[in-house]
């Protein structure tokens, strides 16, 4: 309990620095989420250790820029590649390189059904499964959306992301998760 509270405070401080990050407006609305779920006091109670590692390492990531073919937050990062690296440094769980590849991985499971760690994937390339996401709850979900743009949040209830979600894959055990409030 007193780690999920020094945590969620942790990252409410360092949210207090990240609009001068983001550029433009574009910015201004991605740190105003992240201060919605930094100011949700009972956000990091929602999720077992496992499943708040992978959010809180996911967060670290906002803003980093896209990058084809990116594994490196140095760098850039793509998509599947910012999923790589939130599922290794925050869990040590090493994962197929691309979307479709991480799309075979884990238990298939129904939007419904979706719990904060699991994978979404969608059909951003006119191909099945060429994006991919962690969600987070509440119908959201962080990913590297394409080239000139930065690692973020979006909401799955967007018509773009309706008309091209494909499905999700569970990573995590049952038991590392807590049901969540659609």
């Amino acid at each position: 309990m007193l780690k999920k509270h020094l945590l969620a405070s942790l990252f409410a401080a360092a949210l207090m620095a990240f609009p001068a990050v983001l550029p433009g407006s574009a910015g201004s609305v991605y740190a105003t989420e992240l201060h919605r779920i930094a100011e949700d006091a009972s956000f990091f109670e929602r999720y077992t250790n496992s499943a708040q590692d992978l959010i809180l390492k996911g967060l670290e990531l906002i803003g980093i820029n896209y990058r084809m073919g990116g594994t490196n937050p140095d760098v850039g990062l793509d998509c599947s590649g910012l999923v790589q690296v939130v599922f290794k440094e925050a869990i040590g769980m090493l994962l197929p390189r691309t979307a479709r590849e991480q799309s075979q991985v884990g238990a298939v499971i129904g939007r419904q059904e979706l719990k904060a760690g699991d994978l979404v994937f969608f059909n951003t390339m006119r191909s099945a499964f060429s994006h991919v996401g962690i969600y987070l709850g509440d119908n959201r979900f962080l990913h590297a959306p394409r080239s000139g743009a930065e690692v973020r949040i979006e909401d799955m209830r967007q018509s773009y992301w309706i008309n091209r979600y494909n499905g999700a894959r569970r990573l995590l055990a049952r038991e590392e998760q807590k049901s969540l409030a659609q």
